[in-house]
């Protein structure tokens, strides 16, 4: 009978010391997923933020094409108004200023292609400060209401979206 104890007992504890190791596999097995877990997370949002940075490092990109030429049209912007102003003070009935004409819309054409746009102000529009600039103010009168604008000096310009150059305007008072 002792020996069928001993035999009992050391049955058992082979069992204790089987299920020991699978416990700690377990728990070992349990540490390894948790981490696998963490790292996967981690990789998911390196690579959110990676794919965000290639979108936004394109999109700086297109804006930087579209704006590339800032300088050199705001450099020609004068020219435009001197050649507007040459225009409007010549007679428009001589047939010799058909060729004047031509070149004149050739260029502005050749600057609406790259994206520039005159901005057309209506009479009598709303004074806005944030797309004109008020050189001086007028009384207002009956034809001109208080906050209206009387008169464009020197037109504004757009680049794609980007204002230029702000129309400066007279508004009434």
């Amino acid at each position: 009978m002792v020996a069928k104890k001993n035999k009992q007992t050391a049955q058992e504890e082979v069992k204790q010391e089987a299920q020991e190791p699978v416990v700690e596999n377990n728990d070992l097995l349990l540490e390894t997923q948790e981490a696998l877990e963490a790292e996967k997370n981690k990789f998911l949002r390196l690579f959110a933020e990676f794919e965000n940075y290639k979108k936004r490092t394109a999109k700086e990109r297109i804006e930087l094409f579209k704006t590339a030429s800032q300088e050199v049209m705001v450099a020609l912007l004068p020219i435009l108004d001197d050649f507007e102003r040459a225009l409007s003070e010549l007679n428009n009935d001589d047939d010799k200023l058909t060729g004047i004409h031509l070149i004149y819309n050739k260029i502005f054409d050749t600057l609406k292609q790259q994206g520039l746009t005159k901005m057309e102000i209506e009479p009598n529009a709303v004074f806005d400060a944030e797309i004109h600039e008020a050189i001086t103010q007028l009384p207002a009168s009956d034809k001109h209401p208080k906050g209206s604008i009387i008169d464009v000096v020197t037109p504004g310009y757009k680049l794609g979206d980007l204002i230029i150059r702000y129309p400066k305007v007279v508004v009434a008072k």
